[in-house]
């Protein structure tokens, strides 16, 4: 694979970053766990082993990633040669100076290249000369590539919402402090 570029995404990357394969695997989910009690709630995520590999589905519709594209305050893509490789979305929300990461994916072909680091490392770039104060990354529960990069980038968890996704999967979120 040739050197990877990272770059604003353009209109023509759009249906090529639609037929990207953006199912992935995992061994482990992080499941929740609510207990309540007399006026108390407690919640939890315990990282579970599966039995075997899972396929999970990516949580959005990737078809209406044109449509979405219009609605975003910024997509970058990764590039190899002429093709994209992998993507972000990201979307300014509110007055709490946050940025958040709807969308981060890679072709499964390209996959463990540190492409994905390198999206999130241009996302927080563009964040910081906006002079926003966080980033906050959303991913399925079932996810635990996401979670772990996420955890090896600095990302802290910092929430989550259950039955957040159109396939009812729990999401959490990842937030990372910027300067």
């Amino acid at each position: 694979m040739s050197e990877i570029q990272i770059r604003p995404t353009v209109a023509t990357d759009l249906q090529k970053l639609m037929a990207f394969d953006h199912n992935i695997t995992s061994e482990s989910v992080w499941q929740l766990e609510l207990k309540r009690t007399a006026g108390q709630i407690n919640a939890s995520f315990r990282e579970v082993r599966l039995p075997r590999s899972i396929s999970v589905e990516y949580p959005h519709n990737k078809f209406s990633l044109a449509d979405d594209w219009v609605r975003k305050s910024m997509m970058f893509s990764a590039v190899s040669g002429q093709d994209p490789v992998g993507y972000i979305g990201l979307l300014e929300r509110g007055s709490a100076s946050a940025v958040w990461i709807t969308d981060l994916a890679v072709q499964s072909s390209a996959r463990r290249r540190g492409i994905a680091s390198a999206l999130l490392v241009a996302a927080q770039s563009w964040a910081e000369v906006r002079l926003h104060r966080r980033l906050i990354l959303e991913t399925q529960s079932k996810n635990l590539p996401a979670i772990r990069l996420a955890q090896k980038l600095g990302y802290e968890f910092s929430g989550y919402n259950d039955q957040y996704y159109l396939n009812q999967d729990v999401a959490l979120f990842f937030t990372k402090i910027l300067k």
